[in-house]
């Protein structure tokens, strides 16, 4: 016979991600897929994590300056009892206040392996530049 000992956070931690969804934080408007912001000297990388689904079930708007990812992942009917149901579903929405140097005319969007990549460039930085003062 094994003695484990017991440890209450391991108790608080599966009774959490039981209940609000682990990684994607369940609330009452959805859950939150996974999402990593990237900053290149071009532009600002959005990648978020949705594996399963469908690109054409995505969204992708900006307005007013917020970039907001918004979509539905069903649940797939499958044959047999389901005994363990741990993969997110239902809708979902992400929205990101943009900087001030975002180019909101250069925005493009691509998934691959699960992961839909939002582009947005960068405004080009207005450069100094010498005046010359002339002698009227």
């Amino acid at each position: 016979m094994n003695v484990v000992r017991w440890n209450p956070f391991a108790e608080l931690d599966e009774f959490f991600g039981r209940h609000h969804g682990g990684n994607g934080w369940v609330d009452g408007q959805g859950w939150r897929p996974a999402v990593d912001i990237r900053e290149t000297d071009e532009s600002y990388l959005f990648e978020v994590e949705l594996p399963a689904m469908d690109p054409k079930d995505v969204d992708v708007t900006l307005r007013a300056g917020v970039l907001s990812v918004a979509g539905e992942r069903s649940v797939e009917a499958g044959d047999g009892q389901m005994h363990r149901q741990e993969r997110l579903h239902g809708k979902f929405t992400r929205s990101f206040r943009l900087p001030t140097d975002a180019d909101d005319e250069a925005i493009s969007a691509s998934a691959k392996d699960g992961v839909i990549t939002v582009a947005v460039g960068k405004r080009s930085k207005a450069k100094p530049r010498a005046i010359e003062v002339r002698a009227a």
